[in-house]
Parts: structure tokens; C-alpha cells; sequence
């Protein structure tokens, strides 16, 4: 190796420990205990199995709730976003359903140490949804201490909720279960629905389908108020709220839309940004 390269090397490697070894005491002065970092609940990692490790990469940056897409192939649950893009190694249960599993015995019933919350999977059903949720189903019974049940009209929450959203045929089949391990992703066409939270915790919908503004110059009064309504029934029900297709490009822009979110109590917030949106969630916590 160059006496340059050397150098370079060694410089990185003393920024990069220099960092780790300042993390704990910026999670200290932030109020956190050094063994059990805060999670951040509105964090959502969108399309969660395209980053290196599936998973792993979302609890490293503390997020509370992360997106697998998945695909009904010969029984089997598998997870990538397009079909070409299947691999038989890549199941729901090898990438999210077994890890979450080990974390939750290593952490003595949460997936965050110390932390009362539920951790949330979001599982898109990219084939028939009646199909795919009922093999889901079936597979979410082989991990039954896992999951948060519905069971004759009461909800018993456990580490993680399982929260079913693509394919809308997968809506009846849960409906008519009296007890299951999951549940639905609504859409604002399901606010002030006769449909309960026990059925119904989450309503998530496509940002510009229902918004013009996208962080640049002011927000619409109009669509600030807008917000603020829907947010504001969806959580007088007991729901929580989440949009997808908000911009996500590293920018003033991400920013202001971001902090419009949480001010208007915006519960998930989506981002394939990581580091991005811990960095936003720290700097904003009294938001």
C-alpha cells in the first residue's frame, strides 16, 4: 500500500471510530440510556429489503416500523419489490419474521430494549391479496408469542403488529377471522368508516394524490388545514397516519415537508434515507 493510501486509510478509520465513539455520548446528553437508544416510532423505511441488510440497517438507525413487499411463489412468501427481482433465499421469514424473533428474546420480550412499544412490519402483498394473506397468515402462526393478535374484539399487543396493506382483496378474509395475527392498511377512503382500529390501526395514502405542495415555497393554507383535519380524525378514532410518494431527494425541500408532518402529528414518516431521516427525528424531537 502507498504511503497516501496508507494515510488516507487511517484517516477514515480514526474519523469513523472517532464517530462511533462519540455516538453514546450524544445519545446521553439527549436523555437516553447508553444500553437502550430511543427508538424513533415515526420512522418508516420504505421498501426496507433494497437496502444491505434488510432489516438490521432500520433497527441500527433505531427505526419503529419498516416495509417488506411480498410475493405468493409455490407457497413460499417471498420478499423484493418486483418479480424479476425474487430470489428463493429472500422469505419473509429468513429476513424480518426469524430476526425479529432472536431480537425479541435477546431483549426479554421487545424488539428495543427497555422500550412498551410495538415495533410495526408493514407487509405490502404484491400478489391476490385473499391468497397471499391467508399463506401469511398461516406463516405468522409459526411465530405466535410474536405478534400483536386481534382476539373476539379485543386487541392484545405483543412486540411487533403485523400490518397488512397492497392488495385490497386481502380485506375480507380478515374481516371474517375472529382472531388473527394482523392488521389492515387503510386508506383515507376509510376515515369515518364504520371500520374500527382493532381492524383498521393505520391509514396510509399517496401524498400527491391529495396534495399539490412537495416543500418548495409556502404550504398551502388550504392543505395545511387539510392535514391537520385528517390527522386529527384518524387519531380521534384511535388511528395512526402515514404517506408514501412525500419527496424524498436530501434537501430544503424534504425538510420542510418533514417538519410539516410532524407538526401536524403525521404518526409514520417514509423515507429510504436512513441516516437522513434519524438525522431529521433527533434535530426535531420537540416537535
Amino acid at each position: 500500500m502507498a504511503l497516501t493510501t496508507r494515510r488516507r486509510a487511517l484517516t477514515t478509520l480514526g474519523a469513523a471510530l472517532a464517530g462511533a465513539a462519540a455516538l453514546p455520548a450524544a445519545r446521553a446528553q439527549a436523555g437516553e440510556h447508553p444500553h437502550h437508544p430511543r427508538p424513533l416510532w415515526r420512522a418508516h423505511a420504505h421498501n426496507d429489503y433494497e437496502h444491505p441488510r434488510p432489516l438490521l440497517d432500520a433497527l441500527d438507525h433505531r427505526f419503529g416500523s419498516v416495509e417488506a413487499d411480498v410475493h405468493l411463489v409455490d407457497g413460499r412468501l417471498l420478499v423484493a419489490h418486483d418479480p424479476e427481482d425474487l430470489d428463493p433465499a429472500r422469505t419473509l421469514e429468513a429476513l424480518y419474521l426469524d430476526p425479529l424473533a432472536a431480537r425479541v428474546r435477546a431483549h426479554h420480550g421487545r424488539v428495543y430494549a427497555g422500550a412498551r412499544r410495538s415495533f410495526q412490519l408493514l407487509i405490502d402483498l404484491k400478489t391476490e391479496g385473499s391468497s397471499t394473506y391467508l399463506a401469511l397468515d398461516r406463516l405468522l402462526a409459526r411465530h405466535r408469542h410474536l405478534f400483536t393478535t386481534y382476539a373476539h374484539g379485543r386487541v392484545h399487543p405483543g412486540p411487533v403488529t403485523a400490518v397488512i396493506s397492497g392488495d385490497r382483496a386481502a380485506r375480507p378474509p380478515m374481516e371474517a377471522q375472529t382472531f388473527r395475527r394482523a392488521f389492515y392498511d387503510g386508506r383515507l377512503s376509510d376515515l369515518g368508516t364504520a371500520a374500527p382500529a382493532s381492524l383498521i390501526p393505520l391509514i396510509s395514502d399517496n401524498w400527491t394524490l391529495n396534495f399539490t405542495w412537495l416543500g418548495s415555497g409556502p404550504f398551502p393554507d388550504a392543505e395545511r388545514r387539510k392535514l391537520h383535519a385528517l390527522t386529527g380524525a384518524a387519531h380521534s378514532r384511535g388511528q395512526r397516519v402515514r404517506f408514501w410518494a412525500t419527496p424524498d431527494t436530501p434537501g430544503p425541500a424534504r425538510e420542510a415537508l418533514w417538519t410539516e408532518l410532524l407538526a401536524a402529528g403525521v404518526d409514520h414518516l417514509n423515507t429510504d434515507d436512513l441516516a437522513g431521516l434519524e438525522a431529521f427525528l433527533d434535530s426535531h424531537r420537540r416537535i
